[in-house]
């Protein structure tokens, strides 16, 4: 686990172990100018209305996952982890529905992401409640790589609308806050080694080709398959999938999920989320205006 502080108090919450849910509401207006935030970029811009389409149903499968087992944990600290888990979760998924419901009143059919998504995770949902578990920690492992490279990336960063950042940058640093909670409990309800060997490959069929599909179908629907955008295309997947992109760890990193003596904490970003909290939450922070927080949480 994160902390090596023993705590035995049985009534912990998630902020008193580093978890803490931030209750933030965030303003979406800057799309009443820039349908594309990313660079005026449509695919690398929809790329990401796509990811804010998974969310939603994607964050409760995994509040759900975890809270099958939460009767099961004896540990205080873990539990009081699992209270800040489960509050970041689902704050990140209502405000992603916020934001999605933006994105349906500008015509931009995030649903398509959001039912299929729904439909991918019903098929996973046929599995054992263990294996369920199973495909949380993989796709958190996923979740905490995209985080870490978004707050790393200022490369990134610096093509976006400034506002859209917000958003996006308190959710990967409580990305990687709570990156430990479901694999923890994982060895502690089951810690099987097939069920997280099967984590992967059920994963990626259940969901690849509804992300894969659900991007082409907005591009479609925004009249942006034409032969004239594919330059522009092909510039927005290098900001994403290129060398110097964002997601460019993930090919590597991904399958450290599979080693034996995998953690999530293996990854030291410790000083990176110390970073962003004073960045996000300090006297000048970014969300300075919006989230008073004293303590930096």
């Amino acid at each position: 686990m994160r902390s090596t502080t023993s705590i035995k108090s049985p009534g912990l919450a998630g902020a008193s172990v580093g978890i803490p849910p931030r209750n933030i509401k965030f303003a979406h207006d800057y799309y009443a100018s820039r349908r594309y935030p990313i660079a005026d970029n449509a695919f690398a811009s929809c790329f990401i209305a796509v990811l804010s389409g998974a969310f939603p149903p994607g964050e409760r499968f995994f509040v759900e996952s975890v809270r099958h087992f939460r009767d099961q944990i004896t540990d205080a600290e873990l539990k009081a982890q699992v209270s800040g888990f489960i509050g970041q979760e689902a704050l990140h998924g209502r405000e992603h529905d916020r934001l999605n419901a933006i994105f349906s009143d500008m015509g931009i059919r995030v649903d398509f992401a959001e039912k299929g998504v729904k439909r991918g995770l019903s098929f996973l949902e046929r599995f054992s409640p263990e294996q369920q578990l199973a495909c949380t920690i993989f796709m958190e492992h996923f979740t905490a790589i995209f985080g870490e490279s978004f707050l790393r990336s200022r490369q990134f960063r610096d093509t976006c609308e400034p506002e859209s950042l917000k958003l996006w940058t308190w959710h990967a640093l409580e990305e990687l806050e709570h990156k430990s909670v479901a694999y923890d409990v994982y060895t502690q309800v089951s810690n099987s080694w097939r069920l997280k060997l099967q984590a992967g490959p059920l994963v990626a069929a259940a969901l690849v080709p509804i992300i894969i599909g659900s991007l082409v179908a907005i591009l479609a629907h925004d009249n942006q398959l034409q032969k004239r955008h594919i330059k522009s295309h092909l510039k927005g997947a290098a900001m994403l999938f290129g060398k110097h992109g964002l997601l460019k760890h993930v090919p590597r990193r991904l399958p450290d999920f599979f080693k034996r003596n995998f953690h999530p904490t293996q990854d030291d970003t410790r000083s990176l989320e110390q970073q962003w909290r004073e960045n996000l939450f300090g006297s000048q922070g970014l969300l300075s205006d919006i989230y008073s927080s004293p303590t930096l949480q």
